[in-house]
This record gives structure tokens, sequence and C-alpha cells, in this order.
């Protein structure tokens, strides 16, 4: 990951999937979502959101009452800045190993398979 990038914590990550998933909102609105996942106090999303608007992992309309907030970056942007993140730090950049421990991980489905099989398929043709 770029420095400039803050790497979200564990509940910053459920904050934010709450954020994605719902496309933004109010505290009451987020924590309703966070807290069907996993019992989390209004006031600590609250206090998360507050700290994440401080890193900008979150934009917070204050235009209106109660305040919004959003996810700065779309779920993919994120993903895609922790992955690389994580392929550097713990696969020393090796992609090959880093596919190889997730497929060893836990077993794809068939359709996950025929996905990875097109993208492969794709990156082939490419290299052509």
């Amino acid at each position: 990951m770029p420095e400039h990038v803050t790497r979200p914590t564990k509940l910053e990550l459920s904050i934010l999937r709450a954020l994605w998933q719902s496309g933004g909102g109010t505290v009451r609105e987020i924590h309703a979502i966070v807290n069907g996942v996993k019992p989390t106090g209004p006031t600590t999303v609250l206090k998360m959101l507050q700290i994440m608007a401080e890193k900008g992992l979150v934009v917070r309309d204050g235009s209106v009452r109660p305040q919004v907030y959003r996810a700065r970056h779309p779920q993919e942007h994120t993903q895609k800045h922790l992955l690389a993140d994580l392929l550097h730090r713990a696969f020393g950049g090796s992609v090959k190993a880093l596919v190889m421990q997730a497929l060893s991980t836990e077993k794809p489905s068939r359709k996950d398979m025929e996905t990875i099989e097109k993208l492969l398929d794709k990156y082939e043709g490419e290299s052509k």
C-alpha cells in the first residue's frame, strides 16, 4: 500500500463494509448494521467514524442533521490497496505464493474456479 493510504483496523473495516453496503448513512443507521454483525455500542461507532474521518477513510456531510457518513473510496479501491499491502508484506511480492496460499486455505466453488480460469485465459491471451 502506498504510504499515504491508511490501512483500516478490523473495526474500521466492519464500518466501511456497512457504509459500502448502505451507500452511507447516519451513525444510527451504520450502528444498526455493524451491531447486527458484532455487538458494538453506538458511541463506539460514533467515535470510530470521527477517527476515520480524521484519517481520511470516510467523509462526513455536516450540512444535514443528523450528519451522514460515506466511505471516501469504493470497496474495490480499498481492497486493491489492502491486497497490494498484503502481497508485499506477507508474500514478498509473489502473486503465485499469495494465490497458492489462498487456494489451499479454502476450497473455491466451481463458479469461482470458472471465473479464475477466465481471468487466467484473459491474461494468457494478453501476453501473446
